[in-house]
C-alpha cells in the first residue's frame, strides 16, 4: 500500500522539483510568489513521501551546530549573547576545529582583542598561555572559499597557507569584506543572533601593536589574560560558550 501511494505522488514530486528554488537576482522580484509556492509544494510532497515510507528525511547538508557565546564587558557595560551557526558545507576542516575548541572549553575568558569598527572583530587567543601553546602548534589545512566574507560571517585568521589554528574574526562591515575572498579567507559560519552585540564589542584600543596602540598578540600568547586584564581591562570577552 505504501509503495502504491508513493507511486501516486511521483508526478507531484516531479512537478515540484522541476525548477530550482534559487533564481538569479534579476529574476527574484518577478517570480518570488511562484517560487515560494513551488518550494512549499515541494516540501509538502517530500514530507508526505517520507511519512508514507515510514522513514525520516536525512539531515540537510547545512545542518551545522549552533554555538552560543555569552559576552561580558560590552562597550556600554552590559552583557549579551551571540549565536554562531556553523556551516560544514562551507568549510568542513574549519568547522571541525571550531567544534574541537568549543568542546575543549577553549573560548571561556577569550578577549576580543582586535576590534576595528566597520571591518572586523578578532578573537581566539586563550587567556591561559599553556592552553594556547597546545593549540598553536597544531595548524589545520585550508578550506577553499565557497562563500563571500559578508557581514556576520565568522572566519579563521591566517598567517599564510595552511596556518589556521585558533584565531578568528567576525566580519562587521555592512557591505561585507569581499576583498578577503581572493586572499583565501574561508567563512566557517555566520552570526544568526547578536550582531547588535558584536557591534558593541569594545573598540577603544584600536589596531594592535606595533601598528597601533592595541594589544600585542605576541604578549597575549606569552602572558594571556594577566597581560590583557592589567593593560587592556575594557576588552569585551567570552564568559561562556556552549553548543545549543
Amino acid at each position: 500500500v505504501k509503495m502504491k501511494l508513493l507511486i501516486a505522488l511521483l508526478p507531484a514530486l516531479a512537478c515540484a522539483f522541476q525548477k530550482p528554488g534559487v533564481l538569479p537576482v534579476a529574476e527574484r522580484s518577478t517570480t518570488l510568489f511562484s517560487t515560494a509556492r513551488r518550494d512549499i509544494l515541494a516540501a509538502s510532497v517530500a514530507g508526505a513521501a517520507a511519512s508514507i515510507l515510514g522513514s525520516s528525511q536525512p539531515a540537510s547538508a547545512d545542518d551545522g551546530k549552533v554555538i552560543e557565546f555569552t559576552m561580558n564587558n560590552l562597550s556600554d557595560g552590559s552583557s549579551g549573547v551571540v549565536q554562531i551557526k556553523l556551516h560544514p558545507e562551507w568549510a568542513p576542516k574549519g568547522v571541525a576545529r571550531f567544534e574541537d575548541l568549543t568542546n575543549d572549553n577553549f573560548w571561556k575568558g577569550c578577549r576580543i582583542f582586535r576590534v576595528l569598527p566597520g571591518f572586523v572583530a578578532q578573537f581566539g587567543i586563550s587567556g591561559d598561555p599553556k592552553v594556547q601553546a597546545k593549540w598553536r602548534s597544531s595548524s589545520i589545512s585550508d578550506d577553499p572559499v565557497k562563500v563571500s566574507n559578508d557581514r556576520g560571517t565568522v572566519v579563521f585568521a591566517t598567517s599564510g597557507t595552511n596556518t589556521r589554528t585558533t584565531q578568528l574574526f567576525i566580519n562587521t562591515n555592512k557591505s561585507g569584506n569581499g576583498f578577503l575572498d581572493k586572499q583565501g579567507f574561508s567563512p566557517i559560519g555566520e552570526v544568526i543572533q547578536g550582531m547588535d552585540v558584536v557591534d558593541k564589542f569594545y573598540s577603544g584600543y584600536g589596531e594592535g601593536a606595533p601598528s597601533g596602540k592595541g594589544p600585542n598578540q605576541g604578549l597575549i600568547q606569552a602572558k594571556g589574560n594577566e597581560y590583557l586584564e592589567s593593560s587592556y581591562p575594557n576588552l569585551s570577552y567570552i564568559a561562556e560558550a556552549k553548543t545549543l
